[in-house]
């Protein structure tokens, strides 16, 4: 079986010089949350955060274990709700439309949810698929993908036999299927290899140039070029 090193070595946009189409009419959006409190665990994990973030924007999370990157890109997903606080999409809260705003972002945490038993193309089909694009766009669009992460040998082989790098490529390809604005990802870079996190590097870069925003999580060194770092160990709760 193929490890996790092969690399297609094409762009992550499709094919070289492709140009892809933004994601929505321009015009200045922003998502924003303002004095979140997080309560987990019988503790308060953060408290008086604030972020924003507009168009093409990137947002880094830092911070030791337990200091709540993982717990506020669940919030921002919808997942979990702040304990006191607001998030806002266009000067609309989030809340007052979670069906809206999920539609408009993709998720992705430390679990790799490949379904076992259908092929690489067959997962990203899947999850393409469920925003309603027409076949056509789906296929496009997972084609780009599997290209983009350097999985298109892979595609007709089942979930069950992919090593872990694989399976987290496959994963991340599926955002990069998907027509999501917002990017949320937990530590993308688990269980890639160095061409692995070119790809992420590079799939990212494309999303932002498109209008596209993009948060992660991370430990070593920043993903994204530009992106503005938020050290969630600066909001921690008074003990």
């Amino acid at each position: 079986m193929p490890g996790d090193s092969s690399f297609s070595g094409r762009s992550a946009i499709g094919c070289p010089g492709a140009r892809l189409k933004p994601l929505r009419e321009p015009r200045l959006t922003r998502f924003s949350g303002h004095h979140l409190v997080c309560f987990r665990g019988e503790r308060t994990v953060f408290e008086n955060l604030d972020f924003d973030l507009a168009d093409g924007g990137a947002l880094v999370l830092r911070g030791p274990n337990g200091s709540g990157k993982s717990s506020l890109l669940r919030l921002m997903a919808g997942l979990a709700r702040p304990l006191s606080g607001a998030l806002i999409w266009d000067n609309e809260t989030v809340a007052d439309d979670a069906e809206a705003h999920h539609r408009r972002l993709h998720y992705v945490g430390h679990a790799d949810p490949v379904k076992p038993a259908l092929t690489v193309a067959e997962n990203l089909r899947f999850w393409a698929a469920l925003r309603g694009d027409g076949a056509a766009a789906v296929s496009v669009a997972v084609g780009r993908a599997l290209d983009g992460f350097g999985i298109a040998h892979l595609a007709d082989l089942p979930g069950r036999y992919l090593s872990a790098g694989q399976r987290r490529r496959a994963n991340l390809a599926r955002v990069m299927a998907s027509s999501a604005v917002l990017w949320l990802l937990d530590e993308p870079a688990t269980a890639l290899d160095d061409s692995g996190v070119a790809c992420l590097r590079e799939a990212m870069a494309a999303h932002r140039a498109r209008g596209g925003m993009v948060v992660t999580s991370a430990h070593a060194d920043p993903l994204l070029a530009g992106g503005r770092e938020l050290d969630l160990s600066q909001f921690r709760a008074a003990s």
